[in-house]
């Protein structure tokens, strides 16, 4: 079918659209903040606290997003429960031999850690008064185990996607095992970008988002050398991607979401800070297309 060699075209497509391009793209900067969250409260000096409480910030309110997109695009949202709990005994439904009820149960869980590192950021900036909440954020021994966990979490969240993705019985999907560690890559980098956005809106620019900045250049070569790594091991199978789709993600995804950003990081030595915001956008932009070309091209075949 359409001349490309893939043994995946019996199955048809499974009608996503953009609502799963949203849960995506919401679901990797979901894990993917939190993530970056638990590493800088874990490794980074005090003054850096902030920019963990923005990760909590944007890590919870995500995950409950990307729950809502996807329980919208079921066939019956009413149902949702359904993936968790028996509906006849009422039990816990877990399949450990299925992606999806693994990814929903992780989202479920990891939503739960991300709630409570969110109410401990809102604490700890005065936002409001619970002083026990203090003990669910490092450096207390409590709050560093849980942090480690959530952080085992986010890092499964921002990953599963690409793993659900090649389980499923889709050209390209299926085609490659690297879409997991593409979109693992891809959520640190669009997690790195909007952190760094949103603490340069609120003037929190330190060493700690300097470094942050030079960490996001290296994941954005990294995720260009796996996508690079993805399309050589789709072989044969690439040739889905000489269409409009493919020009996208060439333009949109390589050009302006990587090479463009890293170019702009090579200058911002001699440029000063200036170019670290627009680095960030267009790193967001292309983390968002790629989630949205690697949807539709398979989509459409």
């Amino acid at each position: 079918m359409n001349g490309i060699p893939s043994s995946t075209f019996f199955s048809a497509p499974p009608d996503w659209g953009w609502l799963i391009v949203f849960y995506f793209f919401f679901g990797g900067l979901a894990g993917g903040c939190y993530f970056l969250a638990v590493l800088i409260d874990l490794f980074g000096r005090p003054e850096d606290r902030p920019l963990a409480r923005l990760g909590y910030y944007i890590s919870f309110p995500c995950i409950v997003i990307s729950g809502f997109l996807l329980t919208v695009d079921l066939y019956r949202p009413e149902r949702f429960w359904h993936m968790l709990i028996e509906s006849n005994t009422f039990r816990p439904m877990f399949k450990p031999w299925s992606a999806m009820s693994l990814g929903s149960w992780a989202l479920l869980i990891f939503g739960i850690f991300s709630f409570i590192s969110f109410l401990s950021a809102l604490e700890e900036a005065g936002r409001w008064r619970w002083p026990a909440a203090r003990r669910f954020r490092p450096p207390a021994v409590l709050g560093s185990v849980l942090s480690v966990i959530g952080g085992i979490l986010g890092f499964y969240v921002a990953g599963y996607t690409g793993v659900l993705l090649a389980v499923t019985n889709r050209p390209i999907w299926s085609d490659t095992p690297l879409l997991g560690m593409l979109f693992i890559v891809s959520a640190a980098s669009i997690s790195a970008a909007l952190i760094i956005l949103l603490a340069h809106r609120y003037g929190w620019v330190t060493s700690g988002l300097r470094a942050l900045h030079r960490m996001d250049a290296w994941v954005v070569a990294l995720e260009f050398i796996v996508l690079i790594a993805v399309i050589v091991s789709l072989g044969p199978v690439a040739r889905a991607w000489l269409n409009a789709w493919g020009l996208l993600l060439f333009l949109g995804v390589i050009v302006i979401g990587m090479l463009v950003p890293l170019g702009l990081y090579w200058r911002g030595g001699r440029l000063g800070e200036r170019n670290m915001t627009t680095t960030a956008a267009l790193v967001l932009l292309g983390g968002f297309l790629l989630r949205l070309v690697i949807v539709f091209s398979a989509e459409s075949l």
